[in-house]
């Protein structure tokens, strides 16, 4: 196994012999098999073992194990005691996903503060089909079928190629010793049910059950992230991003096969979870133009010919410009303020505002647009509402709701990003020109 070993290790490039590694022992055969490989594969290294205090005595005894084993090997140790119980209450959580979090975390602090390589972790091939099937049960898509990787960050796994029977075998031959888990007996970790009632029937169905289940996973894993793949090449060329709002076509979406995947690829990252994907979905083939889906921080609104992505819409505070203001700066970007004599080329860009400064009166205010705000776009003689004015443009609710204006002495002079006032626009009579630049 050694010789296997340290050929996985080369051609995956995992480890470097001229740099030191932290392993995580808890003194179970995994990590003790991996801390004798690495030994004899001459990696450097140095151990880290977090005491629960979960177990009581048999806590205790784990530690003292791993303290004389890590002695025999002449490495650093590091030890720490936590209480994994009162970490989950606190947060909420489950006591292994609170002892999770707390080793992770006073590992990473030992790896940064002693300039180590990379965390070691034993998870081998039974674990990481485990893993496979606790994600499935979980509902976490095709993404669950990649379990652990070999390497992630700093966090690498040498073990995963080789079985629990393989380390049991080598640990035997070497007459290793370890230390059982008595909790890995009990039978109310979804883990552990997994592992000595599913798993073992899963197995006993053929002979070469294991074998093909393995060789299934693995070419799930490649076609999985061959979609991953090209299902983010497509989503880059046809997402488009103005000032912070994603868009995509509908159209384009409904022409692609699993339109749903797609869609929660694209929203996953943003806090949207798969029946929420399936629910825009839905409303996107019922043409429910208008419909809002929310995540903690991102909005997405199905609209008319696009679904648009941006962030929760947060309350905009008014700000007032003085004359002798020379910037002012928005969510949507920063903006220059020049007095221009006039006559000057007009400045046709939406974005940006050219307007008549002697028919304005100081301070200008700026503040999002209100239910009931009308003005006289230009090139218009009466006013009209802005809910209707935005409406006449088809600007999607996700944009409709951060639009801000311009107002002077209660007169709105300019929706910004979209239309001047047509009383505030500049004219022949025109003498001086108060210019505002998006820059």
């Amino acid at each position: 196994m050694v010789n296997a070993f340290i050929q996985h290790i080369a051609s995956k490039s995992l480890l470097n012999p001229s740099k030191t590694y932290l392993l995580a022992c808890s003194g179970g055969l995994d990590s003790i098999c991996l801390g004798e490989l690495i030994s004899l594969a001459s990696i450097p290294f140095e151990v880290a073992h977090m005491n629960f205090q979960l177990r009581g005595k048999e806590s205790d005894e784990d530690e003292a194990f791993v303290l004389q084993w890590a002695e025999s090997k002449q490495v650093p140790i590091h030890t720490k005691h936590t209480d994994a119980r009162s970490y989950a209450a606190e947060f909420g959580i489950s006591t292994q996903m609170a002892a999770r979090e707390l080793r992770y975390r006073w590992f990473e602090e030992i790896r940064s503060t002693r300039n180590l390589e990379g965390i070691l972790l034993a998870h081998q091939e039974d674990d990481q089909i485990e893993t496979i099937f606790l994600n499935l049960l979980r509902g976490t898509g095709i993404e669950g079928l990649y379990g652990m990787a070999d390497r992630r960050g700093k966090l690498i796994r040498p073990l995963l190629p080789f079985s629990r029977k393989n380390l049991a075998d080598f640990a035997q031959g070497n007459n290793l010793k370890w230390r059982e888990d008595s909790s890995n007996a009990k039978l109310d970790y979804k883990r552990n049910k997994l592992r000595h009632q599913v798993l073992p029937a899963v197995y006993d169905f053929a002979p070469d059950a294991k074998s093909n289940l393995q060789t299934s996973l693995g070419r799930l894993t490649d076609t999985g992230k061959a979609y991953t793949s090209l299902v983010a090449q497509w989503l880059s060329a046809q997402v488009l991003d103005e000032d912070g709002i994603q868009s995509i076509s509908i159209q384009a979406l409904m022409q692609m096969q699993g339109t749903v995947s797609i869609v929660y690829f694209w929203l996953r990252s943003y806090g949207f979870n798969s029946n929420q994907a399936q629910d825009i979905y839905e409303a996107m083939l019922s043409r429910e133009a208008g419909k809002l889906f929310d995540s903690i921080t991102y909005s997405v609104n199905v609209d008319r010919e696009k679904i648009f992505l941006a962030p929760v819409f947060e309350k905009f505070d008014s700000i007032q410009l003085s004359e002798q203001d020379i910037q002012f700066s928005l969510p949507e970007g920063n903006f220059d303020i020049v007095k221009i004599d006039s006559p000057v080329p007009l400045d046709q860009k939406k974005e940006n505002a050219m307007l008549d400064l002697e028919q304005l009166n100081f301070p200008l205010t700026i503040r999002t647009w209100e239910l009931g705000d009308r003005f006289t776009p230009l090139g218009m003689k009466s006013t009209k509402k802005i809910s209707d004015f935005l409406i006449d443009l088809k600007v999607p609710l996700l944009k409709k709701q951060a639009v801000k204006v311009l107002v002077s002495d209660q007169n709105i002079a300019w929706v910004i990003g979209y239309r001047i006032a047509d009383w505030a626009k500049t004219s022949a009579a025109t003498r001086k020109v108060l210019y505002l630049k998006k820059n």
